[in-house]
């Protein structure tokens, strides 16, 4: 349970027995408006209900009481722990009561075929049969129906109850028993498709192997439960295995698989001190990890928190189907009531006749496909985003995101790289190149500015190794000062160069002329002769320029880059993208003001950033997607939509998955309304009976549902 600044609660409850919208709607009446109760939240598919609450007024013990009290069970969650997958099987009590109904209904109308039939319109064995069928069927559906009548609300149970009673007082044996077997399969059906979407949400709680190996004091090893290694702790990881938590490597070189952590499809070297993840797979050598996060707060544990608290916000769709069938199903059973009345009276009807119609017409009522349809394609979107490395914190923004007209974009590290790169490297007075690298990488393997990084980076790659280097002075702003091989050199920006008399007219002239907007321009002196220049610049992302002709050839109206560097920079940057727009020299402020005015100008905007430095225009925006945001619990908490890698093809893809799950949502509404007005069109003339209109009902849940789990096997590929 967590506790906010306002002294309440917040308690997460795992709920037995609710399967399906119906039960959320008890769980809603039972407990709004309850002495104590300030919030609700519910996840169908992890059977999951969220109370906040005022402790003072209330305890979890007596929320508990009050679900029981809907013939519902719930049981307390602990946050602290690491969630594990709820079972994911369907009942085998229900399945055995829904076969013994099967084979009862069939054995009746074997029966009611070998004497004429004496009671109610068929022989007795045959009728005890068929009642030991709706016994069977009514043994989860009666306490259910109980329920809801003493609440006064008529549920699909409740109908289906009265839909058996009354083909039985109309001597409609077999039609009684068809109906409540083919109830109870939709039942079964309908579990089981729910079973699959929460196999998928149990893929992510399994990321994490439930055991570590832990390194004891005398260097023996044991096998600990994850959930009590404390941080500090080491442990050994061996190449095949998956780490069991978040931590830095201590000891040993591998590559690393982080694909089930950010959806990247290529492996990750790795060396002491570098971060790995719990649930990523070590690939190559056995390795020493120290633990740096316990159990429930590792990158894994935050995704699984904020895909469960993604299914429990509900999305604009979610919330207006809801709001049909709170109209729907009491126009329907008003309809019917008015069916069964008003021909016999106005026009000397059956009365037999238009009550069994409106029989038909009540299990026609039944919303189930049409309120399931959307929160299923929901989840399965969802999921299908995690496994990709695509973490979306809630329906609402599954659906905006789709909606993009706008797109607003960061430059370093969402369009470049965001660390420089030697592109360049320029001799003088005929020093060798190799000469020349080698010196410099010497000088900056003692700093660690990310130019010095990128210049040993560079050495490292042209198979270039450093001669020694001592005396090493930082100048700050301007370089460094060093001795390599007996000899003193400098290393640093133009002006270091100058005040030391070693920028001859040759070294000032080079680096005039590269020093533009884009490039950093690094010299290389020897007491007073300059060596050479290296070129240095943040690059462009390799596959920048087709992700923005991607997102416009899928309907992104306008695209603007947002950056604090200078105009002549933005501007080669925005060239190289294939001419975006681009608003330069801007301050966070400054950025938040942009998207408030392109908020006010298009309506709908997405900005996209490294979640961390534009925190505050990613707020701003309709929807913020955070960049690379592996391990960065600052951009999980900052953004809507978090990439989880830096590849930002994942960006047209969110966009196009986006909009299939639109699409599908709108398939399975139609799809669902379609079937109930065909019946009820059917049902007025006669033209369908009890069964038909079960097994119309049962194949729209699972056409629905089917369909709303396609959206699983969504994959992100290289080029969408």
């Amino acid at each position: 349970m967590d506790k906010d600044s306002a002294g309440l609660e917040t308690a997460q409850f795992r709920v037995a027995g609710m399967d399906c919208p119906d039960e959320i709607a008890d769980l809603r009446r039972c407990l709004d408006g309850f002495d104590g109760v300030i919030d609700l939240s519910f996840n169908l598919v992890q059977a999951a209900m969220t109370v906040t609450y005022d402790p003072a007024r209330l305890d979890a013990g007596r929320i508990i009481e009050q679900v029981a009290t809907t013939g519902m069970k719930a049981t307390v969650l602990e946050a602290s722990a690491p969630k594990r997958p709820m079972e994911t099987a369907v009942p085998h009590g229900p399945l055995r009561m829904t076969l013994l109904a099967g084979v009862a209904a069939v054995f009746g109308l074997v029966l009611s075929q070998l004497s004429a039939p004496n009671f109610f319109h068929t022989t007795v064995p045959a009728a005890v049969s068929y009642l030991i069928a709706i016994a069977a069927a009514w043994r989860y559906i009666a306490p259910k129906a109980w329920t809801a009548l003493r609440r006064g609300r008529l549920d699909i149970n409740v109908l289906m109850t009265i839909a058996v009673v009354g083909a039985i007082a109309l001597g409609q044996w077999f039609e009684a028993s068809t109906v409540a077997f083919l109830f109870m399969v939709s039942n079964l059906l309908e579990s089981w498709s729910v079973t699959r979407a929460r196999r998928a949400i149990a893929g992510l709680m399994n990321l994490t192997p439930p055991q570590a190996r832990v390194v004891r004091a005398d260097g023996s090893e044991q096998a600990v439960g994850v959930e009590q290694v404390a941080v500090g702790t080491h442990v050994v990881v061996l190449p095949g295995e998956k780490f069991p938590l978040d931590g830095r490597l201590t000891e040993g070189r591998t590559s690393v698989d982080q694909s089930p952590i950010t959806g990247e499809s290529l492996s990750v070297e790795k060396a002491v001190d570098d971060e790995v993840f719990a649930g990523t797979i070590n690939q190559d050598g056995a390795v020493v990890v120290e633990v740096t996060k316990p159990a429930g707060h590792t990158v894994v544990a935050g995704i699984i928190r904020l895909v469960e608290q993604a299914q429990s916000q509900r999305s604009r769709s979610e919330q207006f189907v809801e709001r049909f069938a709170r109209y729907y199903t009491p126009a329907v059973v008003a309809g019917a009531v008015l069916l069964c009345i008003l021909p016999p009276l106005f026009a000397g009807a059956l009365w037999a006749t238009w009550f069994y119609r409106s029989l038909v017409l009540l299990v026609i009522a039944c919303p189930c496909a049409l309120v399931i349809s959307t929160p299923v394609s929901i989840v399965s979107a969802l999921a299908s985003a995690a496994r990709n490395g695509v973490l979306i914190k809630g329906g609402e923004f599954l659906e905006d995101v789709g909606r993009t007209k706008i797109i607003a974009l960061d430059k370093t590290g969402t369009l470049t790289l965001g660390k420089p790169i030697v592109q360049k490297v320029i001799p003088i007075n005929q020093t060798p190149e190799e000469a020349l690298l080698g010196i410099a990488a010497a000088i900056e393997q003692r700093s660690e500015h990310p130019i010095a990084a990128a210049i040993v980076h560079h050495a490292e790659n042209r198979g270039i190794h450093p001669p020694a280097c001592r005396d090493y002075q930082a100048v700050r702003g301007k370089g460094s000062l060093a001795t390599v091989n007996g000899g003193d050199y400098l290393l640093g920006n133009h002006r270091l160069l100058e005040e030391h008399h070693a920028c001859t007219e040759q070294a000032h002239r080079t680096m005039m002329e590269h020093e533009d907007c884009q490039h950093i321009a690094i010299g290389l002196a020897s007491n007073d002769k300059p060596m050479g220049v290296i070129l240095l610049a943040d690059a462009l992302r390799p596959d920048a320029r087709d992700v923005i002709a991607d997102l416009k050839r899928i309907g992104v109206q306008k695209i603007v880059m947002l950056t604090g560097d200078n105009v002549g920079t933005a501007q080669s940057i925005a060239e190289e993208c294939g001419g975006i727009d681009y608003r330069a020299e801007l301050l966070p402020a400054d950025k938040v003001a942009a998207v408030s005015e392109l908020r006010g100008a298009y309506g709908q905007v997405t900005m996209v950033g490294d979640g961390i430095n534009d925190a505050p225009a990613l707020a701003a925006a309709n929807v913020g997607i955070a960049m690379g945001a592996g391990g960065t619990d600052a951009a999980l908490e900052t953004a809507d939509i978090a990439l989880m890698t830096d590849d930002l093809r994942k960006l047209p893809w969110l966009l196009r998955h986006s909009r299939r799950t639109k699409s599908i949502i709108v398939q399975n509404v139609s799809l669902a309304l379609a079937i109930k007005a065909v019946f009820v069109a059917l049902a007025i003339p006669g033209l369908a009976n009890l069964w038909m209109a079960i097994a119309a009902d049962m194949g729209a849940s699972l056409l629905v549902t089917f369909n709303g789990l396609r959206l699983l096997s969504s994959q992100a590929k290289a080029h969408n």
